[in-house]
């Protein structure tokens, strides 16, 4: 006999297996967390499977719970569509779309965009999370987040991607600092500076190594910072070279506050779109995928000058 499986029991397993938690999952769908967690167990023991890993209050997919994951949200998403087609106005998007993007990324390209995207789609509830580029593939690798965007390639095998846009980075300094007045800093110069950079799993960091490397010069770091503001105010205080992008630094740049250095090292790269082709490609999904890429072609979404 084909065990039955209500709509709440797939709602509840989606926000459990996106959120991690009974609790979370529970608020969300403005449910009990005992009528959340129960629905969780009816499900689990009517298919006679379990779909999650318990490590402490988190919950996380095991293998199959990552493959039934995209045909629940498939089924979740034309409920919705029937419903919608009842009662909205013809054609309008609306549900839930998750996005974790790297710093960069996210601070200064991607918040724009997610606004107009919204302005356009009421009633869109777009997610964002800003991570750093292995984070940001984690999150998609274990269903967390239905779309990433991240620096530089994905080099993870089990995830789809493509480019989405290029980026310039660039040594800085402070206007005061001894090197600011310099002409092309050679490799020993750049052996021998002081660095602030991001922390290591960053596409910024990664890029820059990678650009050090092929000259081969090893990097003398004197700080290791997770944002971008605290790296350009200790480059403001002297205490180092930064070596970020050119869309973060672009105001301090015209201000005077920060000065852009000659150097030999190659700092371009490219910004990629990741997300799990066993994930569940919603119409949604696919309308912000298409607004990212008519942006790129646009020029809206470009870090060049």
């Amino acid at each position: 006999m084909t065990p039955t499986v209500s709509f709440r029991q797939l709602q509840v397993f989606a926000a459990v297996a996106r959120l991690g938690t009974v609790s979370a999952a529970a608020a969300e769908l403005c449910l009990s967390q005992s009528a959340t967690s129960q629905a969780l167990s009816d499900l689990e023991r009517q298919l006679g499977v379990a779909l999650f890993e318990r490590l402490g209050r988190r919950l996380h997919l095991n293998d199959l719970g990552r493959r039934l994951l995209p045909r629940a949200e498939e089924l979740l998403d034309g409920v919705a569509g029937f419903v919608a087609a009842a009662t909205e106005p013809e054609g309008q998007l609306q549900g839930v779309l998750s996005v974790s993007a790297s710093a960069t990324v996210g601070t200064y390209l991607l918040p724009a965009l997610a606004g107009r995207f919204s302005e356009t789609h009421p009633a869109v509830d777009l997610r964002l999370r800003l991570r750093n580029t292995f984070e940001v593939i984690t999150d998609v690798l274990r269903l967390e987040a239905d779309l990433g965007l991240i620096e530089g390639e994905c080099r993870e095998p089990s995830l789809a991607s493509e480019p989405w846009c290029e980026d310039r980075m660039v040594v800085v300094a402070a206007p005061s600092h001894p090197l600011a007045r310099r002409g092309r800093l050679d490799d020993a110069t750049l052996a021998d500076a002081d660095w602030i950079l991001r922390e290591s799993g960053s596409g910024t960091r990664g890029v820059f190594e990678q650009a050090m490397r092929a000259r081969n010069v090893p990097p003398r770091v004197r700080m290791e910072l997770g944002q971008h503001e605290a790296i350009k105010q200790a480059v403001r205080a002297g205490l180092g070279l930064g070596c970020l992008s050119r869309l973060s630094v672009a105001g301090e740049l015209e201000r005077g506050e920060l000065v852009a250095l000659d150097t030999s090292l190659t700092l371009r790269r490219t910004f990629s779109l990741v997300w799990h082709p066993e994930r569940y490609r919603s119409p949604l999904w696919q309308a912000f995928k298409v607004f990212l890429v008519e942006a790129r072609a646009s020029g809206e979404s470009t870090g060049e000058p």
